[in-house]
């Protein structure tokens, strides 16, 4: 008897050192809710196709944001670039010899091509005359005075041609072509943008600090553009996802801080409440709550600004909304 009236003794004295060990840090009147650790997971793949040269990381690894994940072979997107940059260079020439207009020794030559037109209009122009004369004495035939009228109107003609010819050796190229020219070097260097885009697109980069959570290929591999890499958990910003029934639905304030909770941490996060839905509905199995779970409830989002590894993806936590 006395054996077990001690037991009970040390029973008890354990259970006062206890309490006074590990207090309950809830306040009379603070509402309290469950949910989990809602942590942002990015797929991270290439924009471009291409054949998987380089992974740079593993699971686990902490990357930081800019930091080159992986690489694709860049070769075929270098001679892409090269292709592009010669292009953006011919049409740059045909712009240049648009605007620069003709040379002199162009514009000297159509002028000799004038005087000489002139030269055998004047030497047409006199035959036809002295074959008018001629006939009108009797003394040539129609059908040659006819045929020095057509000598003479050919050889006009072609003054004109030349007179055209040489205005606009002087003139240059109309300002159509010079901006046909222009259009054809801005779609030229687009063309070289394009594709030195796609150069870049060869490098994975990280979008945000984070952590490897899944590496899905390795170096060979032939990919599609948009195929899976790797998987990052995103270290910033880390919520919590839970839930509260109408009754205490006045409690919850978007912005208002609160308190989280996980069972295998004696710290304290601090969060505000940043969403709360404005449609009810069941409460999902996976929440822990001491309702029935056939309740309506609204589902609500807790941004915690300082999170640390102590917070993983799905962990339940306990949430503490104190008391106004």
């Amino acid at each position: 008897m006395k054996r077990r009236i001690a037991v009970v003794l040390i029973l008890l004295a354990a259970g006062v050192a206890a309490y006074q060990y590990w207090p309950d840090r809830t306040t009379s009147g603070d509402l309290t809710l469950y949910g989990n650790v809602d942590i942002r997971e990015v797929q991270l793949g290439f924009r471009v196709a291409g054949r998987l040269e380089t992974m740079n990381f593993e699971e686990g690894d902490a990357v930081s944001a800019g930091a080159v994940l992986a690489s694709l072979d860049s070769q075929p997107m270098r001679d892409g670039v090269s292709l592009a940059e010669a292009r953006v260079a011919e049409a740059q020439a045909r712009l240049a010899l648009l605007r620069a207009g003709s040379r002199s020794q162009e514009i000297e030559q159509a002028r000799a091509r004038v005087s000489e037109a002139e030269a055998a209009l004047e030497n047409a122009e006199n035959e036809y005359t002295r074959q008018r004369d001629l006939t009108a004495k009797r003394l040539s035939s129609r059908s040659l005075l006819d045929s020095t009228l057509a000598q003479r109107d050919q050889a006009s003609a072609r003054l004109a041609a030349s007179r055209e010819a040489l205005a606009l050796a002087v003139e240059g190229a109309r300002g159509e072509d010079i901006a046909a020219a222009e259009a054809a070097l801005a779609g030229a260097m687009a063309q070289r943008d394009q594709a030195l885009t796609q150069l870049e697109d060869t490098r994975l980069v990280a979008p945000n600090d984070g952590v490897i959570l899944t590496r899905v290929r390795e170096p060979g591999s032939i990919l599609q553009a948009g195929a899976p890499v790797y998987t990052l958990s995103l270290l910033e910003t880390v919520y919590v996802r839970a839930y509260v029934d109408e009754p205490h639905l006045g409690k919850v304030i978007p912005g208002s801080q609160v308190i989280v909770r996980t069972d295998s941490s004696s710290r304290d996060y601090i969060g505000r409440v940043g969403f709360v839905s404005p449609r009810a509905e069941f409460t999902p199995k996976t929440v822990e709550t001491p309702e029935l779970r056939t309740d309506l409830v609204y589902r609500l989002r807790i941004v915690i600004p300082e999170a640390d590894e102590g917070l993983r993806q799905g962990m339940p936590v306990t949430i503490i909304v104190p008391s106004a």
